[in-house]
């Protein structure tokens, strides 16, 4: 794991800049490479082949490509030996990339297995490869205007060069209804996110952009059945145990990260390192925010694990807001984002690699919307249309009578429709951009089954975007490498090959994924419901500290960049009755929170 920067100009000062701002994704290296049209700079976090040969920026064996680089391949052995011809000097992942772009060219990403970005400078062309891996798990943001290109895996390396901090208005009414900014968008004006599963040629400063998603050399040997289920996931888990660093898992209360567990020990691994965190609620509370703590617990002794546990006090959010709002780049609106800066923090004591689960509720159709969305789509189909019409006089029922898919997406979402125009500036509200931005781009023609397609938008919107980002951020603030098994391209490629009704019924989520693990996992895990991993948000809301930062940040004097935005006095007045607890307006506020304190700490304006 890495962080990779660089321009098409030369500038010694600016790229070590850059490099020194990203330092936490890398602290084991740094280097650059320098010539007239191109920068390049990486700073490197060792995780295999530890020798110094290794490091980057990296020139391949005929000196007339340089590359920087940030992931894992996890396919990079088997590469390799097609590679035969190549005169490896190191063990690295990295210059297997290298020699297989040197054979084939921008067609080497689509035989690549595992999480990247990566650039490579041709000198002799002068061109600019850069490419991004299927899922979206590793980041990579650019700036494009009519002189300079500049690229980085953190937004705060770009802000090294002289680039406009503008707030993008598009982005901001789409993060106040998602909590994230969809891509290719972020908050900034003018800076794009790299697209998932693509490549990009740079020449004279013209950026070509292309995606291999269609091109999947990937499909499971298996059958498709739980049993090919399991077997997909076993190999994956054992390709990511490849590391020269002490290697962890994540662990919950939930199936997917017990079933990244369950593996492990199937292949032998005797002495593992888990980690979760809980969090010092009142005891009214402690059901609600803690049963993962516990059930965390209770399987890791099951498992004979060596487990860490870590209680977030209350006293320590100030600290780990500030610390995880540097690490966003741009506003994510998830109050987990605290817990998870808290854990990598401490994990990286004990280890330098963790699984986790991610992945596998989009996948598998763990998410309880997933299910609610089938009940729907159960209730439409069996109940005639005219007599639906009549019974939708209830909340409920006026749901489940919702035929249009983009408004059912919009359902269980979109947040804050209702209030925002209420606290947004007529001057800045923009009630249809994010609508029209899914309509376009995802909902131009129905689709069926709308739970499939809605697992589809999950993949390519929400889970990128935010949830992929987030882990990445608040991992590499750390700098501990995530691996998540379940987003290998073989384990995707079989989920996309299985029908909606081995994923998710009216009654039950993860059904072909229970069944693979059934003789392996605790049945008090398989029986559990969904919950997520949600912190206290409205509990941290209510009390200090993190009411009196709410209470400051929503003041009018604030920070003058964003003094025109929000219709202030309402803003409290959302704030009071939600600490008074006569509403419950997390949804709303905490959005507002950080970007405020994201807009101050990066120093942008409108």
């Amino acid at each position: 794991m890495c962080g990779i920067s660089g321009f098409n100009f030369k500038d010694e000062v600016l790229i070590k800049k850059m490099n020194a701002v990203t330092h936490h994704r890398g602290p084991d290296a740094t280097g650059i490479f320098l010539s007239g049209k191109m920068s390049l700079g990486n700073n490197r976090l060792s995780i295999i082949d530890l020798d110094a040969s290794a490091n980057q920026p990296m020139e391949g064996a005929n000196g007339r490509y340089v590359i920087v680089y940030n992931g894992e391949v996890y396919n990079f052995k088997e590469l390799k030996k097609e590679l035969a011809d190549y005169p490896f000097r190191t063990k690295s992942d990295t210059e297997v990339i290298l020699a297989a772009y040197m054979l084939w060219g921008e067609k080497c990403v689509e035989r690549l297995n595992g999480m990247f970005a990566f650039a490579i400078w041709d000198k002799q062309k002068e061109e600019l490869f850069l490419a991004r891996d299927h899922a979206g798990i590793k980041p990579l943001y650019y700036y494009h205007d009519d002189t300079r290109f500049v690229f980085s895996s953190e937004i705060k390396a770009l802000l090294e060069h002289p680039i406009p901090r503008k707030v993008d208005i598009d982005s901001l009414n789409h993060y106040l209804q998602l909590n994230y900014v969809p891509a290719p968008g972020t908050m900034f004006a003018n800076i794009k996110k790299f697209p998932t599963g693509s490549y990009g040629v740079l020449n004279d400063n013209k950026l070509s952009i292309t995606s291999y998603l269609k091109s999947n050399q990937f499909t499971s040997e298996y059958s498709h059945d739980s049993k090919g289920v399991r077997k997909t996931l076993q190999e994956s888990v054992k390709a990511q145990l490849v590391s020269d660093k002490p290697v962890g898992v994540y662990l919950s209360g939930g199936i997917d990260s017990t079933a990244v567990l369950a593996s492990l020990k199937q292949e032998g691994v005797e002495s593992i390192d888990t980690f979760t965190a809980g969090f010092e609620v009142s005891p009214s509370l402690e059901e609600k925010f803690n049963a993962d703590f516990y059930l965390a617990r209770k399987t890791a002794q099951a498992f004979n694990t060596r487990h860490h546990e870590y209680l977030l006090l209350q006293s320590e959010l100030p600290r780990l807001l500030e610390k995880a709002i540097w690490h966003m780049d741009e506003p994510i609106a998830v109050p987990t984002a605290l817990s998870m800066v808290y854990l990598s923090s401490l994990a990286k004591e004990k280890v330098d690699v963790v699984l986790t689960g991610n992945g596998g509720d989009e996948l598998f159709g763990g998410y309880e919307r997933y299910r609610l969305a089938r009940i729907a789509s159960i209730y439409q189909k069996v109940i005639p249309s005219f007599l639906r019409k009549t019974l939708s006089f209830t909340e409920i029922t006026r749901k489940l009578n919702i035929t249009d898919q983009f408004e059912r997406y919009r359902m269980f979402m979109f947040q804050n429709q209702s209030t925002l125009h209420t606290i947004l500036k007529s001057d800045f509200h923009r009630p249809t951009v994010t609508s029209d931005y899914f309509k376009k781009e995802f909902f131009s023609h129905e689709r069926n089954p709308f739970e499939e397609y809605f697992m589809y938008v999950d993949r390519n919107t929400w889970m990128p975007d935010q949830s992929l980002a987030l882990n990445d951020k608040m991992s590499m603030a750390g700098s501990v490498e995530l691996r998540l098994p379940f987003l290998d391209r073989k384990v995707m490629a079989l989920s996309d090959t299985l029908p909606l009704s081995q994923k998710v019924s009216i009654f039950e989520s993860k059904i072909i994924l229970k069944k693979a693990f059934e003789q392996e996992i605790p049945s008090y895990i398989l029986s559990q419901p969904k919950r997520g991993w949600f912190s206290p948000g409205s509990f941290w809301l209510r009390n200090t500290p993190i009411l009196d930062i709410a209470r400051e940040a929503f003041q009018d004097d604030f920070y003058a960049g964003t003094k025109p935005l929000f219709e202030w006095g309402k803003v409290r007045e959302y704030l009071q009755e939600h600490e008074e607890k006569r509403g419950y307006h997390l949804p709303l506020l905490w959005p507002i929170l950080v970007f405020q304190l994201w807009a101050k700490e990066f120093k942008v304006s409108l």
